[in-house]
C-alpha cells in the first residue's frame, strides 16, 4: 500500500514549469517526461502549482490523473507559451464556494462592493463614490492604456497600444508579444490559486462571460506589480528569445516574490468586501480529497 498523500500547500509550491516535445507519463510512481530519444526526465509534480504544456507534448492518462490527485493544474499553451488553450481541473470548485461566489456575483450591490474592492487594491486607493461597475471598468480600462504608455516610456519601448490577434500572434510587435507571454504566466499560476482555493474561474466580476473571468479579475490585481513591467524591460532589450526570457523572468518574479501564497488570501479579502457570510458546506457534501491539516490553506481539493 502506498502512504497517504500529504500534498505541499499551494503557497510552498514552484509556481509554475514549461514542457515541450516531449511524452508526460508515470513510470515507476514518478511523473516524468521522455523525449524522443528515450531519455526520462523526473518532474516533481506534487511540488510545482502549474505545468504549461506546450507544442510537441502528449500527456498519458495516469499522468493526467496524478496530476489532479497532488493538486497540480494542467495547462496547454500555445509557441512560447503565448496562447492558452485549455486547462484540467486540478481539484477545486467546492459547492458552497461556487454558491457564494455566484451569489456575489448575480447580485449587483454585492458585486458592486467586490468590484469597488477589487478597484482600491488595484490602485490603492478609493473608487469614485456613485459610479456603476461599468463606469469603474470605464474608469480602469483609461488607467491601464495610461500605465501602459508610462511604462514604455520608462523603457523606451515604442508603444502603439494592447494590439494583437488571438488567431495570429506572430503579427503582433515585440512589446506586444512580451506582454502575452507575461500575462499568460501570471493567469496559468492565478487559475491554480482559484481551483485551489475552490472557486469557478469563469464566474466573474469585472470581467464575464469568458471562461477565465475570474481568474482575469484576480490576475489584473497583480499584473502591473511585475509581470507587465518585466515585458517591457525585456522588449527593450530585444532579446533573440523574448518570449523565453520572458517566462524565465516571471518565474523568478513569481519565487522571489511568493506571489502564489499571496493570491488566495487576496482572493478572501475581495470576496470578504461584499459583507456576505459565507455559506457552510451542506451536511452530505464530498469530503475534500486533501485534509486540512494544520497549516493547509488550499481548502477546495476534492475527489
Amino acid at each position: 500500500m502506498l502512504p497517504p498523500l500529504k500534498p505541499i500547500a499551494m503557497k510552498e509550491r514552484v509556481s509554475l514549469i514549461f514542457i515541450e516535445r516531449g511524452e508526460i507519463d508515470v513510470i515507476d510512481g514518478a511523473f516524468v517526461v521522455v523525449d524522443k530519444n528515450g531519455v526520462r526526465t523526473h518532474i516533481p509534480v506534487g511540488s510545482v502549482a502549474c505545468i504549461m504544456l506546450e507544442p510537441g507534448t502528449r500527456v498519458s492518462h495516469r499522468a493526467a490523473a496524478l496530476a489532479a490527485r497532488v493538486g497540480t493544474l494542467l495547462v496547454w499553451v500555445g509557441e512560447a507559451g503565448v496562447r492558452l488553450y485549455a486547462a484540467g481541473q486540478p481539484g477545486g470548485a467546492r459547492s458552497d464556494r461556487l454558491l457564494y461566489q455566484a451569489k456575489l456575483a448575480l447580485d449587483e450591490t454585492l458585486r458592486l462592493k467586490v468590484v469597488r474592492k477589487m478597484y482600491e487594491i488595484r490602485f490603492d486607493e478609493k473608487p469614485p463614490e456613485r459610479r456603476s461597475v461599468d463606469q469603474l471598468r470605464g474608469i480602469e480600462g483609461a488607467r491601464v492604456k495610461k500605465t501602459y504608455q508610462l511604462l514604455a516610456q520608462r523603457h523606451g519601448v515604442v508603444w502603439k497600444g494592447r494590439r494583437y490577434d488571438a488567431k495570429d500572434w506572430d503579427k503582433s510587435d515585440l512589446p506586444n508579444l512580451c506582454v502575452s507571454a507575461a500575462t499568460a504566466c501570471l493567469y496559468g499560476i492565478t487559475e491554480a490559486a482559484v481551483l485551489a482555493a475552490g472557486y469557478a474561474p469563469a464566474v466573474g466580476f469585472i470581467h464575464t462571460g469568458k471562461p477565465l473571468s475570474f481568474v482575469y479579475d484576480i490576475a489584473d490585481l497583480f499584473k502591473f506589480d511585475g509581470v507587465v513591467p518585466i515585458a517591457f524591460k525585456i522588449a527593450a532589450a530585444a532579446p533573440a528569445q523574448p518570449e523565453r526570457q520572458v517566462r524565465l523572468a516571471c518565474r523568478d518574479h513569481f519565487r522571489q516574490t511568493k506571489l502564489l501564497g499571496r493570491i488566495i488570501p487576496t482572493i478572501e479579502e475581495v470576496l470578504a468586501a461584499a459583507q456576505v457570510k459565507p455559506p457552510e458546506p451542506p451536511e452530505e457534501a464530498m469530503p475534500i480529497a486533501i485534509s486540512e491539516d494544520e497549516g493547509m490553506s488550499d481548502v477546495g481539493h476534492r475527489n
